[in-house]
């Protein structure tokens, strides 16, 4: 009897050993599963979609059909405010439409580069020098015609002075009205804020000549 009792509770320390032996092996297989399946299983960080982020940052800077249009129309049109300047250099009668005339030279010559170098690096070509002539004249606004240009070519002093004031009025509110299309419609940053400028200039320079214009 005694043997017998020796031997059960033998038997049960024995299944007692292999008992915790089974819960020990499940606590830490349960750690070890969680430890595993909190690093494979863990949402991406914010830092992993960074690279997304910065794809759609460096898209704001892109242009749309209204940039082209913009730069496109805009070259022309300042080659013909250049080439007016260039009249009254040795046309002019009056020292301060020949002081404009120069400001607007200088002001908008290098703004020629610029809107250029855009549509160079857009892939797009660069109007020629023909297009800045008489078929430009037809599609933009405030382009002098040739018969226009051909007045102010012959005319000099006074009638000059008189000549270049309306014509450049004329001109530099057909520039405003492009510059507010692009304003409106214009994705490419650096279009707009030269936009922005040219309103701002060319609106400070009617005023200008409107009071130059009383004095001519």
């Amino acid at each position: 009897m005694t043997a017998r009792r020796s031997m059960i509770r033998r038997a049960a320390a024995v299944a007692a050993a292999a008992t915790a032996a089974v819960v020990l092996a499940a606590c830490g297989g349960g750690n070890d599963s969680s430890a595993g399946h909190e690093g494979h299983g863990k949402s991406p960080s914010p830092s992993a979609s960074a690279p997304a982020s910065a794809s759609a940052s460096a898209k704001q800077g892109e242009h749309n059909a209204a940039d082209v249009s913009f730069a496109k129309g805009m070259i022309p049109h300042h080659r013909q405010a250049v080439e007016m300047a260039e009249l009254a250099e040795t046309r002019a009668g009056s020292a301060e439409v020949k002081k404009l005339a120069a400001e607007i030279k200088k002001a908008q010559g290098p703004e020629i580069k610029t809107l250029s170098g855009w549509l160079t690096s857009w892939g797009e070509a660069v109007p020629t020098e023909e297009e800045s002539g008489e078929h430009a004249g037809h599609s933009m606004s405030g382009m002098m015609t040739p018969e226009e240009m051909d007045k102010l070519q012959k005319s000099s002093g006074k009638a000059f002075d008189t000549a270049f004031l309306q014509m450049m009025v004329k001109h530099h509110e057909g520039a405003i009205e492009m510059a507010k299309t692009e304003q409106s419609n214009g994705a490419y940053r650096p279009a707009r804020d030269m936009a922005r400028a040219i309103i701002t200039s060319q609106s400070a320079e009617i005023e200008r000549m409107n009071k130059l214009f009383g004095k001519s």
